[in-house]
């Protein structure tokens, strides 16, 4: 997500800065003023927050790994300077530095990429040795980027124009590009992959028609309107982990929700609706329209809409299956988490079932902790079963075993090998504690 300015109020001082999802939908990670936090999102009644680091203040990018321990932060007072920390035991893996301010991180189980404005570093995830550096990019300023997450593959988008939405596809495993997709007329503005790496999505700044490619072909498969009357800025794509749908959030006030299927000719004679019979004369008038207007005629509207109660806001959204159902999480530069219900059959309008906020005030947390004393006194509280309570620790200072990681005067000069099971394909639950190897320095 785009850094995102601090809202006014009494609690700006613990505001966040930006926020992200992890690759699996299962966590959200918090830059604040402060340092940052991570919460997990496997629950709608409740959001637990599993860990706040403190290390630095001022974070603008925080990436976790799925569900490991494993988050990458980088902070305004060092924006050339990416920390990876384990953030369970407290320790710092390895810090690196770049020769100019880091826009964003990605990240799967075999690579860590860095986006400069005209720089990509691709870093082997496991040792984080550098193996890449792609030097004179197209002009990148919003560090536009998106990385597959699947074990299999590690396809890399990025802006191959800065004046025309094209899209560079590179294969950060076998460090070679793939193809190069012709998408929209203006510049890029957002960029993701569906969970098994297949499709691409992508926006351009006018925001109004969202495309979704095949990959590695780079096959145009579906054309989404999102609107006509006004030019948006997206701040977010998502998929669904099916791969069956596609959210858009904006700085409007609407988010959208469309889904990925092909309409055959069978369907819309076995259903004799006015729309099928309107969508019939439009198909029949494409063959002589000029192609402008054919190719709006074929752009699917969407399936589903979430109405904010907000304008103007930055925000990120992701499609998740929480307790069994399929949700719409919205976080937003307000200060809240929002989680609405989707109907996978119906569509429609989404209901708000519940609203987080994701940090407190001093005088909100002054009455949680005195309300904890309470009941404290009154009963001994039984251990936690939560997913907080198996992977919060308290914070501690960096280990003074850290790792110095690549720079620009002696390059890559240590690394840490990060555990095997760090990179299981499941979410991994950080519970036992001699699961971990000590943190200790190893020479290349």
């Amino acid at each position: 997500m785009e850094r995102q300015e601090a809202p006014d109020g009494p609690d700006a001082q613990q505001s966040f800065i930006c926020a992200s999802f992890n690759q699996d939908t299962t966590s959200l990670s918090m830059g604040t003023k402060t340092g940052y936090r991570l919460f997990s999102v496997t629950s709608v009644d409740k959001l637990d927050c599993i860990h706040e680091g403190v290390e630095c203040p001022d974070v603008y990018i925080v990436e976790r790994l799925f569900s490991s321990s494993l988050v990458v932060v980088v902070s305004l007072s060092m924006p050339r300077r990416m920390n990876v920390y384990h953030f369970k035991k407290g320790t710092e893996i390895c810090n690196y530095s770049y020769s100019n301010n880091i826009l964003s991180v990605r990240l799967n189980r075999q690579r860590l990429v860095v986006c400069l404005e005209e720089s990509i570093y691709i870093h082997n995830i496991k040792d984080m040795k550098l193996l890449k550096t792609l030097l004179n990019t197209p002009t990148n300023p919003s560090g536009l980027c998106a990385l597959s997450v699947n074990h299999s593959n590690s396809y890399l988008a990025y802006p191959g124009s800065a004046t025309i939405g094209e899209i560079t596809v590179y294969d950060a495993n076998s460090l070679s590009t793939v193809t190069l997709i012709q998408a929209h007329d203006s510049p890029l503005a957002a960029l993701t992959f569906n969970a098994s790496g297949s499709k691409l999505a992508s926006a351009s700044e006018k925001g109004t028609v969202i495309r979704v490619f095949s990959i590695p072909e780079g096959d145009k498969l579906f054309e989404f309107r999102r609107g006509m009357k006004r030019y948006v800025s997206i701040s977010s794509l998502s998929f669904s982990a099916d791969g069956q749908f596609l959210c858009a959030s904006s700085n409007t006030e609407t988010v959208h929700i469309f889904k990925l299927e092909q309409h055959s000719p069978r369907e819309d004679e076995e259903s004799p609706t006015w729309s099928a019979y309107v969508g019939k004369m439009f198909t029949a008038a494409s063959t002589y329209l000029p192609s402008q207007v054919s190719d709006m005629m074929h752009q699917d509207r969407a399936f589903a809409t979430v109405r904010l109660n907000m304008f103007g806001l930055k925000n990120i959204c992701a499609l998740a299956l929480i307790q069994k159902l399929p949700r719409l999480l919205v976080a937003s530069s307000d200060g809240f988490l929002y989680i609405y219900n989707v109907d996978p059959q119906d569509g429609g309008e989404c209901v708000l079932v519940q609203k987080h906020r994701l940090f407190e005030g001093e005088d909100e947390l002054l009455e949680e902790k005195k309300e904890e004393e309470k009941t404290e006194d009154i009963t001994p509280q039984p251990p936690s079963q939560s997913y907080a309570a198996t992977v919060a620790l308290p914070s501690t200072p960096p280990s003074s075993t850290t790792l110095m990681g690549y720079s620009e005067e002696g390059g890559a000069q240590k690394g840490e090998v990060i555990p095997e099971h760090e990179f299981a394909e499941s979410p991994v639950r950080l519970d036992d504690e001699n699961e971990f190897p000590p943190v200790g320095n190893q020479s290349n």
